[in-house]
């Protein structure tokens, strides 16, 4: 890991955030640094209480881009929710060397939820759920729903 993080001052590097529910709904944040050496997972914190609230998530990533070294960040990748969108705005304001960029697998996740709610889409969804039952109900394999 440290020759990673020795190479961010090489190649720079772009740091990943992902926000996702734990089993008791509690809103956690993972923080990543890429490079091109590669991928390291530094962190993980609860931000159930500021999730939504686009300075507090701007305090966070600004933490993070500080405890990196913000002349080797060039990227942030967030989450497309409104409150980090704001918060990807402010972090371009103080860093302007820094771009902040929408996490696609997100955005096409969201297009492929829309697309799921056509009527036509949903009933070949529910034709495959129905084909991939055995006798007792049971999935033989995963559909997403």
């Amino acid at each position: 890991m440290d020759d990673i993080e020795e190479s961010w001052k090489l190649s720079s590097c772009t740091i990943l955030s992902d926000g996702w529910s734990d089993s008791k709904s509690r809103s956690l944040i993972n923080f990543l640094v890429y490079s091109k050496y590669g991928t390291i997972f530094k962190k993980s914190i609860d931000a159930s209480n500021k999730a939504k609230d686009a300075n507090l998530l701007c305090d966070l990533l600004d933490q993070f881009v500080r405890e990196v070294g913000s002349e080797h960040v060039v990227q942030v990748i967030i989450d497309n929710a409104f409150s980090y969108v704001a918060a990807g705005d402010k972090l371009m304001n103080m860093y302007p060397s820094l771009y902040w960029t929408p996490c696609a697998s997100h955005c096409i996740d969201l297009l492929l939820e829309d697309i799921g709610k056509m009527a036509w889409v949903k009933e070949v969804v529910d034709q495959a759920r129905t084909i991939s039952r055995n006798k007792h109900g049971t999935q033989l394999m995963h559909v997403p729903k």
